[in-house]
């Protein structure tokens, strides 16, 4: 795997430049003229021709020694898309809701995606995906479930070079009681590992109060013998015994989260510079190309 360099390329492009995505089918084509279609992989891979207009050393700052760095086409490095950088549609805020995650290991790991189409139903093969490997800094969502929560220490974190979601050491605990109120006290003991406010807790296997099962909530307030959720339990039948509550993701749960993000892509062309106006320099057809496994 070749280098990959951690900076976004200048996007101060002119207008006509483009950009077309690609997906892997392998054709093969009868004697008769029937057509054999084989999709590799569901994974758009975008390619796009650029072109500059920059001042003598904004060419050299923001493109020349960005080729340089990259040695040409071997490093990878960042991209802005004029017309995508969201999860939300092409331009809209992110929301911790906008997509479904990878699972990459159950409970700790969760690959940001992007799925494409979802207005419509899909076909055989399904919906095309762009995993996410190259997320905007300070722009990650993330929820599990209908909860979501704020990044922290305590609650998640995001590998902004990979695009990784990670939550910490599960806290579990056993339940004693639940009251019935609009922000539900629980009563623990047996308590393995940390509970803290910003998270979200998993509830199970609570008897009498059955509604309030396979849901999860946010943590409010934790005491040493007192969980405090945001959900309204005064609808609910009265607790009687049992249950439990955990804080990572749990089998079954889905992982959603949003955010803008770059593309990573690499030289797919030299850099031809022209001359223009004085002290001005064009750079016309730039060739980039999206990595799947940057």
């Amino acid at each position: 795997m070749a280098d990959f360099l951690e900076e976004r390329i200048s996007d101060l492009i002119r207008y006509g430049s483009n950009w077309q995505d690609e997906f892997a089918v392998e054709i093969t084509r009868s004697a008769g003229g029937s057509e054999d279609r084989r999709l590799i992989h569901p994974y758009p891979v975008r390619r796009f021709d650029v072109s500059y207009m920059l001042d003598s050393d904004r060419l050299w700052t923001e493109l020349v020694n960005v080729y340089a760095r990259a040695h040409g086409t071997f490093a990878g490095f960042r991209a802005r898309c004029f017309d995508e950088w969201s999860t939300n549609g092409p331009k809209g805020a992110p929301t911790a809701f906008d997509h479904a995650t990878l699972q990459v290991t159950l409970g700790s790991a969760y690959q940001i995606r992007k799925f494409y189409g979802i207005d419509k139903t899909a076909g055989a093969t399904g919906y095309p995906c762009r995993v996410i490997k190259k997320p905007v800094a300070g722009t990650v969502k993330c929820a599990i479930g209908t909860v979501e929560m704020a990044k922290s220490g305590a609650t998640w974190d995001v590998d902004t070079t990979t695009g990784i979601i990670s939550f910490p050491a599960n806290g579990s605990a056993t339940i004693t009681s639940i009251s019935q109120a609009t922000q539900a006290v629980i009563a623990y003991s047996g308590l393995s590992g940390a509970i803290y406010a910003g998270q979200s807790i998993l509830i199970t296997g609570v008897g009498g109060m059955t509604q309030i099962n396979n849901k999860r909530a946010l943590v409010v307030y934790v005491t040493l013998s007192h969980i405090t959720i945001d959900l309204n339990t005064t609808a609910y039948s009265t607790y009687t015994s049992g249950g439990g509550v955990n804080t990572r993701p749990q089998s079954g749960e889905t992982v959603y989260a949003g955010c803008e993000f770059d593309f990573p892509v690499r030289f797919d062309s030299t850099l031809p510079v022209g001359q223009d106006y004085p002290g001005w320099r064009p750079v016309e057809s730039v060739q980039l190309v999206e990595i799947l496994n940057p």
